[in-house]
């Protein structure tokens, strides 16, 4: 673990450049080596290339998202394009390439074990789809391509943590704020306070489209000014994100251009589990038609609610928004089930569900055990540390929780790895989660949503996957995988928060311990199959939004000014276009695809979601939560990280292709029996270049 005591901002310029040149040093003993090519002095010495600079980027990129500055953020701008041109030195080296490539077509007569086979073939891969085989005059132009990219992502991720913060909308009267807890209103002070708004309260947006006080606040003008400023963050002004997206969607294509493919997203799926854009178009065809017809009949439900509503009042009801739709879907939930979250809470203590919850599932299943650490300095004094035990009582990894929500921190909720997991070089893994929850005053408990808690079991899902690792090799451990497939684990993990035998471990009153009532806890499972219409559709429509702009050539994209409309015809196009249901992600703000590695790769949650599915329907199949159970899908999932190509290892444990079947069941999103157990898409062979 960094030793973040000793570390300054001014440290990461000169590690980054010291890691590029030892790397770099590296790689020409590997071309300089007059020995023939072979895995132990050319695939293995790769390998092993490049640690500290791995150090160095993994720390920085941490703390960059979750504790930066103005320091790290200029940085960030400055360094990204030094590292997309410092791979190309190495990707595009025809010496090394030479050699990779000789290995490669030795292949069939290479005594490997399958990891290490697996190891050459990934190398090869990587280079090969870098540009390594492309003449000098491509490489040149491929090079230059990468460097804007850099340059365009990270101005992308700045401009929108300005806009985030820029767009955060002042209230200038307390009434507004009716329906907001007291902690709610006190955090909003503070925000307020922090930017010198004496006397104001200032609502911070979250990173998504639906914001979660829209659920709570009673004043409708609010609302609809809240929900404005959320969708047209990065549009215009200062802060503008949509001149960024614009050139890098051209660039991008011109990149896969180069590559021969015909777009990013052809580009992209190459090397996911998927395999193409046509079967991921497929699988978003196979789920669009039940989803969007369960959002209709909610949206019927809510504005039948509204009039039913007003009526009684002796009035006329208003149109449903997308406002208004978690503020009435909240009170037509309680009305239909008696329960809102604000009843729950009380049972959602965060350590009760942290240590009680999500580290129960894990012992129970894995044999894991936690012990906190005080002793370790951390970047933060929000973040809690614990050490990781497997059942020999032999220590495994760190884990560092780090749940509050800070202002020089990103939005959402992700893990990562400070260190990956790797037996060659004899490292344990160190993972961190990340939320956002409010922080509260002093004295105050940390009360969380149901949505909170889901959360919080899916990132850990995610520390498990690297935890787990037992590998050889650090580039195939862990999460170290296919985009569509790293969020499988994850997904899989959030079932165990709904899950009566884990639920009724963790759901204690914060104030008398005493555990939630039967009649709640039924309450609990029973409504979360509401809504799902809608929040599975705002999840297609990013899907479709992103795979849409990354399926143009360079003269297709849109430009700046043309982004929402394209938007609009792509979901109207794919029949998700409703105006009352808002996707989760516009592309001004769309960090996941523009500031981050998910490019043509949002698709993925859903797609990795038929695998946690599929897989839970499993694990109830064969007695639930079970040490046997955990055992299996730890040596057939968890621990292999990319040492064989995901599709086969899924395959490998479920026994067949995935199917949509078990997902929409989860969510109660049943289609007709004929399309019941419509299958997804099998992985298609890679498109040549």
């Amino acid at each position: 673990m960094p030793d973040f005591s000793r570390i300054k901002d001014s440290d990461f310029l000169p590690a980054f450049a010291a890691g590029m040149a030892e790397q770099l040093r590296e790689v020409k003993a590997i071309t300089d080596n007059p020995a023939p090519p072979n895995f132990e002095n050319t695939t293995l010495a790769l390998e092993q290339s490049g640690a500290l600079l791995l150090r160095v980027r993994q720390t920085f990129t941490n703390l960059n998202a979750s504790n930066s500055d103005d320091a790290l953020d200029k940085l960030d701008a400055e360094i990204q394009p030094r590292l997309a041109a410092h791979k190309d030195a190495i990707n595009l080296d025809p010496a090394l390439f030479a050699r990779v490539d000789r290995i490669y077509k030795d292949r069939s007569h290479l005594l490997l074990d399958p990891e290490s086979f697996q190891l050459m073939m990934r190398q090869h891969h990587i280079m090969v789809s870098a540009g390594a085989q492309l003449p000098e005059a491509a490489k040149t132009r491929l090079r230059a391509c990468n460097t804007e990219i850099a340059e365009l992502m990270a101005r992308f991720r700045l401009s929108l943590l300005k806009a985030n913060n820029d767009s955060a909308v002042v209230v200038d009267d307390l009434s507004q704020l009716d329906g907001l807890s007291p902690s709610e209103i006190a955090t909003a002070a503070a925000a307020a306070g922090q930017r010198g708004l004496k006397g104001k309260w200032l609502l911070v947006l979250t990173n998504t489209t639906t914001q979660p006080m829209l659920a709570e606040l009673r004043d409708r003008a609010l609302r609809e000014r809240l929900y404005h400023a959320v969708v047209n963050r990065g549009v215009g002004g200062a802060d503008d994100t949509t001149a960024t997206i614009a050139r890098l969607l051209r660039v991008r294509a011109e990149r896969a251009k180069l590559l021969g493919f015909p777009n990013h997203a052809a580009a992209m799926l190459a090397e996911e589990t998927a395999g193409t854009p046509a079967a991921v178009d497929a699988m978003l065809r196979a789920l669009t038609p039940p989803v969007r017809a369960a959002a209709m009949r909610e949206q019927a439900a809510l504005q039948q609610f509204i009039d039913k509503q007003a009526a009684a009042a002796g009035g006329h009801g208003v149109k449903l928004e997308a406002w208004d739709w978690d503020f009435y879907a909240g009170q037509l939930r309680k009305a239909a089930y008696d329960y809102d979250d604000a009843e729950a809470a009380p049972y959602f203590e965060i350590n009760r569900v942290l240590q009680d919850g999500v580290f129960y599932a894990a012992h129970e299943l894995y044999g894991l055990s936690f012990h906190e650490r005080t002793d370790l300095p951390v970047y933060n004094p929000d973040v809690r540390v614990f050490e990781v035990f497997g059942a020999d009582n032999k220590p495994l990894a760190l884990f560092l929780a780090d749940y509050y929500a800070r202002s020089n921190k990103q939005g959402g909720a992700w893990m990562d790895n400070f260190v990956d997991q790797s037996h060659l070089l004899g490292l344990l893994p160190v993972i961190v989660n990340n939320l956002n929850v409010p922080k509260p005053q002093p004295g105050e408990p940390v009360l969380l949503s149901f949505d909170d808690v889901r959360g919080m079991f899916h990132e850990f899902g995610h520390a498990l996957h690297g935890m787990l690792s037992d590998v050889q090799y650090r580039s195939l451990s862990g999460t170290n995988t296919p985009n569509d497939f790293v969020e499988y684990p994850s997904q899989f993990n959030e079932m165990w928060a709904r899950e009566p035998a884990v639920l009724a471990h963790y759901a204690h009153h914060y104030k008398t311990g005493a555990p939630i009532p039967d009649a709640l806890f039924r309450k609990i499972i029973a409504a979360q199959n509401f809504n799902q219409g809608y929040a599975y559709m705002e999840r297609l429509e990013a899907s479709t939004i992103d795979m849409a702009l990354h399926e143009t050539s360079a003269a297709q994209a849109p430009a700046a000014k043309d982004i929402g409309a394209f938007e609009d015809a792509a979901l109207r196009r794919t029949g998700l276009l409703l105006a009352a249901v808002p996707t989760r992600y516009h592309a001004s703000y769309f960090r996941h695809i523009f500031g981050d590695e998910y490019s043509a790769g949002y698709y993925a949650y859903t797609w990795s979601e038929v695998l946690a599915r599929d897989t839970g329907e499993w694990v109830h199949q064969h007695g639930g939560l079970t040490r046997a159970n955990g055992e299996v899908l730890r040596a057939k999932i968890l621990s292999r990280g990319r040492t064989q190509e995901p599709h086969d290892l899924f395959k490998a444990f479920y026994g067949r292709e995935p199917e949509v079947g078990p997902l929409l069941d989860y969510y109660g999103l049943q289609p007709a029996p004929a399309a019941a157990h419509e299958t997804a898409p099998a992985k298609q062979a890679p498109t040549s270049n």
